[in-house]
């Protein structure tokens, strides 16, 4: 999981309210092996029409410059709980998702696949947006270590995240990862154990770490 410290960059505005999972990476798409990457499907709908060409309305234009964080209405990630519509977006590049509400399933798996997800209160989004939306070429800073948003000359505001959410994003620890920095405790409870209650397991089983 690549590790998310210190993003500067310019905003994707994603503005429209309740933008489903579905929407964000339709589900006839979760079927594509993700070893190829699921950036082309973001927000497919929206941005092609049924032949496939960009729309003229798209939220990416093919003009958008390269973008990491994401400026996204209220309720973004609603609906049912794909972990593919978070593929979708880490997978174009994005790194920080900002809104004034991010719905919990999608907020969950966007923490445990690298993705940050910043919840900011109505006046404080919206100062970001007016910003970004009269600054065509400016960009914003968001640092995981002090848990601020920096943009312009000395506009800083900061945001809340648990501590061991933000820890595990910093240095790109996943699951997985989490479990095996407990593998020696594990190993050594099993043996404990199994030498407490050797009957649990028949004579002729190996035991885990032999």
């Amino acid at each position: 999981m690549k590790p998310v410290s210190q993003i500067t960059s310019p905003a994707l505005l994603l503005l429209n309210e309740n933008i489903d999972t579905d929407q964000i990476i339709p589900a006839r798409f979760l079927r594509k092996p993700r070893n190829s990457g699921y950036h082309h499907y973001l927000l497919y709908d929206a941005r092609y029409d049924m032949d496939g060409n960009e729309r003229v309305d798209s939220p990416i234009p093919a003009s958008m410059p390269p973008c990491s964080i994401v400026l996204a209405g209220h309720n973004i990630g609603c609906g049912s709980s794909r972990e593919g519509a978070v593929y979708a977006f880490i997978d174009y590049g994005i790194q920080v998702i900002i809104s004034t509400k991010i719905a919990d399933i999608f907020r969950n798996n966007a923490m445990r696949n690298g993705l940050l997800p910043i919840q900011l209160e109505q006046e404080a989004f919206d100062t970001l947006v007016v910003h970004c939306l009269s600054n065509a070429q400016t960009q914003l800073s968001v640092d995981l270590e002090r848990c601020e948003i920096r943009w312009g000359e000395n506009n800083c505001l900061t945001f809340d995240i648990d501590e061991g959410s933000r820890e595990r994003l910093l240095h790109g620890i996943d699951d997985i990862q989490a479990t095996l920095a407990w593998e020696q405790d594990i190993v050594a409870f099993q043996h404990r154990y199994l030498a407490e209650c050797p009957w649990i397991l028949p004579t002729d089983a190996v035991s885990y770490g032999k």
